[in-house]
């Protein structure tokens, strides 16, 4: 009752509807308590806490939770934006880095922006299109589009203000899926591709000034090519951890692809770093094999871009354990005295308590089962890497996976209950050196010379040997743990106390890709799943309040505002990111029984039932064209598609072309698609940098006899004998 009153007096107080478009500044966040029906930044507030101070929402009335209204993105990829909203306006971001201004209490579309993203990097990202939030700041709003442009543009109308190239080398596979973060003048923005291509990309971070999109500085968070002079002190200090002979072609990872934050007062810009390129450090690391900056927490003065302190998470990380998870900043009494702490449940499955002002670790508990190291080393927080850990010795199933125990979708601090709720993978990957197992695929796109398997339902280790070589069977797996390989789960957790206060199973058996957290002073916390249902937990103890079917997959997390009073509940919806390239879309996914519409869906109390996308329809296998390959060229032409093109492309149903159900004139037209780019504009740039005309011609004889097979399953009567190989089943 008293948190409903103090928002019903915040909502009377609030500032009338006269501001212009997006017009939020350094006075507005501080006093965001006294706005409540806003949301201000990707977290609403300047600590990322994902928690919201409105209550006409609560655990007593939330049964009547309902639909309010949805918006069409336009779209049918990966969605994992959380939308901003500012005075009854909400922006948010889509695929390619499209933003969208949309009237926050009816849906109604005020202005899109497209940035003509260059269609030649969507080949970039290791994870789908996607794009995780804009900025709004003194009017305009930023987004970084795929390519890796930071645009500025009018909050009012859409139009495009300035825009900056922040990528340092077009030849290498950079791109941008984060969201833009403001600290203070400074729009902040990261790139990702340590996964990518050879040797990935080299890390780093830049500022460009919000009027001008002048840049102002930049930091790398790893070393240059071995004999390039160090830019600063901090490449001095992290070349000491690489091996000065390393190949210049692995370019080291450590990039900053999400989870900023920043702190006004103490003028310091946090995030945290990927993975090393290549994961096998026996290739680039020095004799300490830390690999610095890498799988690091690093905080950097806003003023200069200098480094004011890090904490490397993982030191020697050949798991990818990157620390981009989301940062909170918070106050907790530790000791009987308040400390300022930035929080993170990191991918290698420690959540994480450090002194923001210094870098100094407080405490790191496991927030979930991880048998890769031994526990830390008191005082420094070192981790002992244990057997487990060992795959360059043969596969190890280690915990977490290469997912991590939690990954991009946001967690939630609640200051009313004092619990970070966090959206846990449960699950272990059998890491795999595809250079020495005796497999016949070396090398897979976005995994470099290595691999990590989820050992799920689908899992079969004698099927897969002759790609990967021996691996352990499933049974001996699961015969190590009492609950499922894998599963994913809402967790509270205790930041003080370091553990568990309650924990809700959202899917098991196999990956489900649910969906980041939000909580209330309703004593709510908001979730979205895999399987299409919008959860509501009583934030005290976990109890399934509330559930609305919307048919579609939701990866992001929900947000909440009020306009005129009403509050409001929206999240982004879409099936896409990661799961892509891991194989054919989830059997609990929303996105395999209805069209994977790309939409906002909000709900209200007393609304109506959800309305959910049209049923997919997937067509009917065409009859393939006579494919006269022999045998070894089948077998090769898959090994250059598990190579390159599974990233993308999965045999089965999936929200990319499944390439068995191409055209007539798309196979005519196959070799000058892969070679000659001719579908570029639409985003399948060429690969005549990586595949010969030979690898071409295998990898097409290869979905050819794919094709067969299917078709064959699918008319059994009208499929002569002859056509198919049946090289390898699907």
């Amino acid at each position: 009752m008293l948190a409903l009153c103090f928002t019903a007096l915040a909502l009377s107080l609030a500032p009338p509807l006269s501001y212009a478009a997006g017009d939020v500044d350094s006075r507005r966040m501080r006093a965001l308590n006294s706005e409540p029906q806003n949301w201000l930044t990707p977290g609403r507030d300047e600590n990322q806490s994902y928690y919201s101070p409105l209550a006409m929402i609560d655990a007593g009335n939330v049964s009547r939770l309902g639909f309010a209204w949805a918006y069409d993105l336009g779209t049918a990829r990966g969605q994992e934006a959380t939308p901003i909203v500012v005075d009854g306006v909400m922006y948010t971001s889509g695929t390619w880095g499209y933003v969208y201004a949309v009237n926050a209490s009816t849906g109604e579309e005020l202005w899109r922006f497209d940035p003509k993203a260059d269609p030649r990097t969507a080949r970039n990202p290791c994870c789908d299109l996607v794009n995780r939030g804009v900025a709004v700041w003194k009017r305009r709003v930023f987004v970084a589009s795929v390519d890796g442009r930071l645009h500025a543009l009018d909050a009012g109308t859409g139009k495009e203000l300035w825009s900056a190239d922040t990528i340092v080398d077009h030849k290498l596979p950079y791109s941008s899926t984060g969201a833009v973060y403001i600290a203070g003048d400074l729009a902040i923005i990261g790139n990702s591709g340590a996964d990518m291509d050879k040797g990935g990309v080299r890390g780093y971070v830049s500022a460009y000034e919000i009027e001008t999109g002048r840049l102002m500085w930049r930091f790398y968070t790893v070393p240059g090519a071995p004999g390039q002079p160090p830019e600063d002190e901090a490449m001095a200090l992290a070349a000491a951890t690489w091996d000065r002979d390393r190949s210049p072609d692995y370019h080291g990872g450590g990039t900053a692809w999400d989870g900023f934050a920043y702190d006004p007062d103490l003028k310091l810009v946090y995030f945290g770093t990927a993975n090393p390129a290549p994961y096998d450090l026996r290739l680039v690391a020095g004799p300490s094999k830390d690999a610095l900056f890498t799988a690091s927490i690093i905080a950097l003065r806003a003023d200069t871009g200098r480094l004011a302190w890090y904490y490397q998470a993982t030191p020697g990380d050949h798991w990818d354990f990157d620390a981009t998870q989301k940062l909170i900043l918070t106050d907790l009494m530790i000791g009987g005295s308040a400390r300022s702490v930035v929080m993170q449940a990191n991918k290698n499955g420690f959540f994480y308590v450090i002194d923001r002002r210094t870098g100094e670790l407080i405490s790191a508990k496991p927030y979930t089962f991880a048998n890769w190291t031994s526990g830390l080393v008191a005082g420094t927080g070192r981790p002992r890497p244990s057997e487990n850990a060992d795959w360059y010795s043969g596969p190890k199933n280690v915990y977490p996976s290469w997912a991590g125990g939690h990954s991009w979708q946001p967690m939630s601090f609640s200051p009313l209950t004092g619990l970070v709720y966090i959206p846990v993978i449960d699950a272990p990957s059998v890491w795999i050196d595809l250079q020495h197992n005796g497999g016949r695929i070396r090398f897979i796109n976005s995994f470099l010379s290595a691999l990590g398997l989820f050992p799920d339902e689908s899992y079969d280790a004698a099927g897969l040997k002759p790609f990967y070589g021996p691996l352990p069977d499933r049974k001996t797996l699961e015969a190590t743990r009492d609950v499922k390989l894998v599963r994913e789960m809402m967790r509270a957790w205790d930041p003080l106390a370091q553990k568990t206060v309650w924990e809700q199973e959202t899917s098991s058996g196999m990956r489900a890709y649910d969906g980041g957290a939000m909580s209330t002073a309703g004593n709510l916390v908001f979730q979205g799943c895999g399987n299409g249902e919008l959860r509501v937990y009583a934030a005290d103890t976990g109890k399934i309040l509330k559930t609305i079917q919307t048919g579609s997959h939701i990866m992001a997390a929900p947000i909440t505002y009020a306009v005129n009073g009403i509050q409001y509940i929206a999240v982004q919806t879409g099936y896409g990111g990661t799961g892509v390239g891991v194989g054919a879309i989830p059997p609990s996914s929303a996105a395999l029984k209805f069209e994977n519409l790309n939409r906002i869906i909000s709900f209200k109390l007393d609304g109506g039932a959800a309305p959910t996308p049209e049923l997919r329809k997937d067509r009917p296998f065409p009859r393939p064209p006579a494919n006269n390959a022999t045998p070894d060229d089948i077998q090769s032409g898959e090994t250059a598609f598990l190579g390159q093109c599974s990233r993308c492309h999965a045999l089965g149903p999936n929200i990319t072309p499944d390439l068995r159900r191409m055209s007539e004139a798309t196979h005519s037209a196959f070799k000058d698609i892969l070679l000659g780019g001719a579908l570029a504009p639409t985003g399948m740039e060429a690969f005549n940098d990586i595949l010969s005309e030979k690898d071409v011609e295998n990898i097409h004889a290869y979905i050819i006899d794919q094709s067969w097979q299917a078709y064959k399953r699918q008319e059994p009567s009208k499929a002569p004998a002859s056509e198919g190989s049946g090289a390898q089943s699907e």
